[in-house]
Order: structure tokens, then sequence, then C-alpha cells
């Protein structure tokens, strides 16, 4: 009997051995990086700038943002040098640091290499991105609106800005190369279908990845309604807003209510207060997304309406006591 045991144990382990090779040395699979030459017009440069910056937000995470003020804008002169930490204290499942995006830490990147990082979630060396970066958002743009952003990044000053590697927690570094998926293109709504158009922008702008709460990387609310926690290094705790069309979401707003919400903070008069220790911070790049077309923002409105309404009264904030 005691043999059996031994060869029942031998065999499950020869099994786990197998699959930890398997997820370790064939994950992921996504294919080669496309052979690609993005040329770099006017036009293209300025798109991927808008998306960039005000849509996608590639610089919210790959610049350094000054919490020291309202909503964390860049910090003038950081925009794309990467270095941001998504860490443990935040409650990701590792370390992770934003990299390098100018030409100095891509540079010797190709189209494609970019390309399908964006999209998919491998990188140049094949090893998998953890989806801070919402590559599969962006797997579901059009080909033409990565183009473009791929344009604007080889437009970028360059930043001497070396790479921090990212350390992802056991059994994360495994189950990591499970995550990339292979791209789902699609072509960008004509703005007039306002739904269709809505739709893709509120996925370029990856609005679920935050306003949809999640445990350890797990979904475990409802889409849109809100509830993720974000943890400040004082111990201060930031939950994202419903905002699905129930009342206690976005069921009372207008969409003039909305869309002021964010063109606010574009107002020649309107100046991103400094915070201090009891003030209420927010994670919401505000300052970013004010900048958003007032036809892309109405759409995005159109669309949270379509949603399902989750009853979800969120506490903004929870402040450490003393």
């Amino acid at each position: 009997m005691k043999r059996y045991v031994l060869y029942a144990m031998a065999v499950l382990l020869i099994a786990i051995v197998a699959f930890l090779g398997y997820l370790s040395f064939l994950l992921p699979n996504v294919g080669p990086a496309p052979d690609m030459q993005v040329e770099i017009t006017p036009e293209r440069v300025a798109r991927g700038e808008y998306l960039a910056n005000h849509v996608m937000l590639c610089m919210d995470c790959h610049a350094r943002r000054d919490f020291s003020i309202y909503a964390g804008p860049p910090i003038p002169g950081t925009e794309g040098a990467g270095g941001e930490a998504f860490d443990q204290t935040m409650g990701f499942p590792g370390a992770f640091y934003s990299r390098n995006i100018t030409p100095v830490g891509v540079g010797d990147w190709t189209d494609g290499e970019l390309f399908r990082a964006i999209t998919t979630g491998v990188s140049r060396d094949g090893s998998a991105l953890f989806p801070v970066m919402p590559y599969i958002n962006y797997g579901q743009l059009d080909e033409e609106d990565i183009k473009s952003v791929i344009a604007y990044l080889r437009q970028l000053k360059p930043i001497e800005s070396a790479n921090i590697p990212s350390k992802p927690d056991f059994p994360i570094n495994f189950i990591i190369n499970t995550m990339p998926q292979k791209a789902s293109l699609t072509k960008r709504p004509d703005p007039s279908d306002q739904l269709a158009y809505g739709k893709y922008i509120i996925t370029a702008a990856a609005c679920a990845e935050c306003h949809t709460n999640q445990k350890d990387g797990k979904i475990i609310g409802e889409p849109y309604a809100g509830g993720f926690e974000f943890l400040f290094p004082d111990g201060t705790i930031i939950r994202s807003s419903n905002i699905t069309p129930h009342e206690t979401g976005l069921g009372t707003w207008s969409k003039e209510q909305f869309v002021q919400r964010f063109t606010m903070h574009t107002d020649s008069t309107y100046v991103p207060p400094k915070i201090g220790p009891e003030d209420f911070q927010t994670v919401m790049p505000w300052l970013m997304y004010a900048h958003m077309k007032v036809e892309d923002l109405e759409a995005i409105y159109a669309y949270l309406k379509t949603v399902t309404p989750v009853e979800n009264i969120v506490e903004k904030a929870t402040f450490p006591e003393g």
C-alpha cells in the first residue's frame, strides 16, 4: 500500500512540475510581434497625443504623479519616463513598475513589438506583462489608434530613466503567463453612432478597471458599480465611485453635469489645490481626462446610461485614526 501511495505522490509531483513548466516556458502564446512599420504623420502624432494623455492615459502610469496636488497630475518633464510603482502596499500581488517608454526606453523596439505589448500584454522578450496596463482593453481598439499612440511615443522627448524589474508574488509569477491574450481589434465607430462610439471610448479609457470592485486581482463587484479601494501611504483608503445609472450612482446626473464635472478642470480660473494631511485626495486623473473631447464625454455618458443599474452606496474615503 505504501508503494502505491509513493507512486501516486510521484505522479502528482511530476504533473505539478510539468504544469508549472508549461506555464513558465510555453506561455504566453499570442504569436510573434507583427511585422509593421508605422508611418509617422502629423495626424497620427496628434491623435496619439490625445489618446495617450487624455483617453488611454499612458502618461498616467508612465510618468511620475505629484500627489501633493489634487488628482496627482504628472510631474512636468517625467512624461514617458516610467518608474511608477504598483506594489503590495496598493493591493497588487507583487511589485510592478512602469517602464520608460521614451525613445531611451523603447527606441530599440520595433513598431510591431510595441504593438504586441500594448494590445496583448507580451513584452519584447516574450515575457508576460501584468495588466496594470489594461492591454485587454487596448486589444479591442482600432489598429489605427494603436499605431497613432506608437507614432506619438516615437516623438517623445528622450529621458534617461532606468527600468526597474517587476517582481510578481507567488503564485502570480506563474499565473501571469496565462493573462496575455490575442488582440480582438475592432474599427472605431463613427461618433454619430453614439452608443457604439461611447462603448469604444469607455473601453479605451478603461473606466471599468477602476470603477469595478476587485480584490487580489479578482473582480468581486458589478461592472461600473465602484467600491474599488486605493490605499495611500498614510493609510487613507479612497474608493471609486458608482457610475451606473442607479440613483446611488449617476442616476440623477444630467449629461451637462457629467461633462462639466470633467471640463471644470480646464477652466482658466481653476487651480488644482495643494493637498494637506487631512484633505481629500483622489487617484482619478481629473486633470488628464478633463481635456477629453466633449463629444467623447457625451458618448461615454450615453453609454453609461445603458449599463445595468446597481445599488451601491460608496463611502468615498476612510481616513486613518489620529
